[in-house]
């Protein structure tokens, strides 16, 4: 079966002022997948995201995301999607329930508050503020909030910077939880670890254009066939894994 394109990019240009921050980008996103866009700082992967989410114009191209055009019909495309909040996005004298019950009322949906909070391993923080919450529940939650709409396509923007090892492999468990579920997954990240354990496939940005996009698999193949060996033996195991056998994986908090 011929897989569907939920996301197309085409020619997409960003510039500010005399600098072009996009560069030409192509790609196509196919529904149920994760889709990583990898880079450098700087190298114009968060403005392709913001691009896509409607929070920034572009200079030039097409998007087109589930069949919209974004030059026609940006309101359509904002109801399909689901995009992470930063923490400056949450109102801070309002409580995890209250704030899910705030999201409700602005997306126009009915959501069980401490339902959503237990399937992110989060039912006993519902009285809690989000400032007093950890790293790790931080983004536990605002990716439970980007779900609140029932979107097609969630985008997360670097979801696990700053996060200890469990929280990192927790959160990595709940995006493929998401995907289980028949939501789509855009994620931006430079850490490469993250990318190769979640994405089908991946673009490699660097200085606003793609120079490599596949799956993580066929290009660390193609980097093999060509030659490459690293000068250090590769073993079974590395140094994160280690950590996690010994302290062990279950969700804990500071």
């Amino acid at each position: 079966m011929e897989k569907r394109k939920i996301i197309e990019v085409k020619d997409l240009v960003k510039q500010y002022g005399d600098f072009t921050a996009v560069k030409g980008i192509s790609f196509d996103v196919y529904e149920h997948e994760i889709f990583g866009l990898l880079g450098p700082n700087g190298a114009g992967k968060s403005t392709t995201l913001e691009i896509i989410e409607t929070l920034r114009d572009k200079t030039s191209g097409t998007v087109i995301v589930d069949g919209y055009d974004l030059d026609k019909d940006p309101e359509s495309i904002k109801k399909l999607i689901g995009v992470q909040l930063q923490s400056s996005g949450y109102y801070p004298g309002l409580n995890l329930t209250e704030l899910i019950e705030l999201f409700c009322g602005l997306y126009n949906q009915e959501v069980d508050p401490k339902e959503l909070l237990a399937s992110f391993n989060l039912e006993d923080k519902a009285k809690a503020k989000y400032k007093e919450l950890s790293g790790g529940q931080k983004q536990r939650f605002s990716i439970a909030t980007t779900l609140i709409n029932k979107p097609k396509i969630i985008f997360l923007d670097e979801p696990t910077t700053g996060l200890d090892p469990q929280a990192r492999r927790n959160l990595w468990d709940l995006i493929q939880e998401v995907r289980a579920k028949g939501t789509t997954v855009v994620i931006t990240t430079h850490y490469m670890d993250e990318a190769e354990f979640l994405c089908d496939r991946c673009a490699i940005v660097d200085s606003g254009r793609i120079i490599a996009l596949e799956s993580p698999d066929t290009l660390i193949d193609q980097l093999v066939a060509g030659g490459f060996e690293r000068k250090k033996e590769v073993k079974k195991a590395n140094l994160e894994d280690v950590f996690i056998h010994m302290t062990g994986k279950g969700l804990r908090e500071d």
